[in-house]
């Protein structure tokens, strides 16, 4: 497996001067104009740096292995964590700092969404993903995932809500109503968190182990799990058991924190890209049933350096499709769908928040056969990965200033 890790930053080094003493009326003088002579050159240093890294941030076209591409930066939102698109020009973008926007790309227009669902925002928490129903222009219903707090601590719970008022410059979220929620823990990482709809009209939710890593392989609760469930939040009769016991809605375990989530467009299953410790970040395709074996098996090790469970494999439990080794900290998922980029057609692009890039996967079957790396450092971590219905390849970035990216042939 290829895998590429961050480079060290070099440090940067101010020019050295001698000191004056200012005390001294003989360097008043000197000391004056040695003093603005040094702003001048921090200035400058300054502002070369900058510009130098603006330049790096918003370069208009690169080339890749298959041609170039322009990246267009087009708004700014708070630790933007999910996206989801209501038509070819109107999306909603969620910020885990607990704000939710109506975005028209056309227009360039923000609108706060009113009454959004209360998100718990601490460490890795707050308001995470969004989706929409399959039939939203006959429902209005969209579906939320959240750290909500309890008496226990938090833990990822599943929301939806009716939006309206689109078309009045005054969007709003009511009638709120929980569907499903995860056992709280005292951590405040580890809450998976993607939403993906099937064409059948049940939706998949991931969720992380909260950083409590038994809790991945005990079926009593849905930490380190993929659940499924109808549109309602009920149980499909049709979902696998895990035994008299089980929670409710499992559909697989042995999730560490799974922050990927898509359907594949052609066979309509479901793949998922989760975090690995120190590697092991691993592209599953979660079937009814079945155990992914974490904290059992991985393909990394404990951060201390220590080893993982029993190794790389244990009977009973499944393998990666794909695995990192050293960790990307990815976070996003995609099948490319749209008609912008014809080679790209069926390719799975997965963002990294770690390495701060775009992974491209060429895939042939459920085998990945190729795999290039895109904007590596160029514009930060990379949260969120959508393919829009204009055809272009949309991202979120993750920072107090995170970027919505929208990538397109170079014209």
């Amino acid at each position: 497996m290829t895998a590429h890790t961050p480079p060290d930053i070099a440090a940067r080094k101010m020019p050295s001067f001698k000191a004056v003493d200012m005390r001294d009326p003989r360097s008043n003088i000197a000391g004056t104009n040695l003093m603005w002579a040094m702003l001048a050159l921090a200035t400058a240093f300054f502002l070369a740096t900058s510009l130098s890294k603006a330049n790096a941030q918003q370069t208009p076209s690169l080339e890749t292995q298959t041609g170039p591409i322009e990246i267009e930066q087009i708004a700014t939102f708070d630790r933007p964590w999910g996206m989801a698109f209501l038509s070819r020009t109107q999306l909603l973008v969620t910020e885990r700092t607990g704000g939710l926007w109506l975005f028209d790309t056309a227009s360039g227009e923000k609108t706060a969404v009113k009454n959004p669902p209360s998100a718990h925002v601490a460490g890795q928490g707050g308001l995470l993903d969004v989706a929409l129903h399959p039939d939203f222009s006959q429902t209005n219903w969209a579906y939320f995932t959240l750290a909500r707090q309890s008496e226990g601590g938090t833990g990822t719970t599943l929301v939806r809500a009716k939006l309206s008022g689109l078309g009045t410059g005054s969007p709003t979220l009511s009638d709120q109503q929980t569907l499903y929620e995860v056992l709280p823990s005292a951590g405040t990482y580890h809450y998976g968190s993607r939403i993906a709809f099937a064409a059948d009209g049940n939706l998949y939710v991931t969720f992380g182990d909260h950083g409590v890593r038994p809790r991945a392989q005990d079926v009593t609760n849905a930490s380190g799990s993929v659940i499924r469930l109808t549109d309602d939040g009920s149980i499909p009769a049709d979902n696998p058991s895990f035994g008299a016991n089980a929670k409710e809605g499992l559909w697989s375990i042995g999730h560490r924190n799974p922050q990927g989530a898509a359907i594949h467009p052609e066979t309509g299953q479901l793949w998922t890209v989760e975090h690995g410790a120190r590697g092991g970040d691993e592209i599953n395709r979660p079937e009814a049933g079945k155990n992914y074996g974490w904290p059992t098996i991985s393909y990394g090790r404990h951060y201390s350096g220590g080893r993982i469970g029993e190794g790389t494999q244990k009977a009973g439990m499944e393998q990666p499709i794909h695995y990192w080794d050293p960790s990307i900290a990815p976070s996003g998922l995609a099948f490319y769908d749209g008609d912008l980029f014809p080679d790209w057609k069926g390719n799975l692009f997965v963002g990294a928040l770690k390495d701060q890039k775009l992974v491209r996967l060429t895939l042939e079957g459920n085998r990945v056969t190729h795999e290039e790396i895109l904007l590596e450092r160029l514009y930060g971590r990379i949260r969120d990965v959508r393919s829009g219905p204009d055809g272009a390849l949309w991202l979120l970035t993750d920072s107090s200033r995170g970027a919505l990216l929208r990538i397109t042939p170079a014209r």
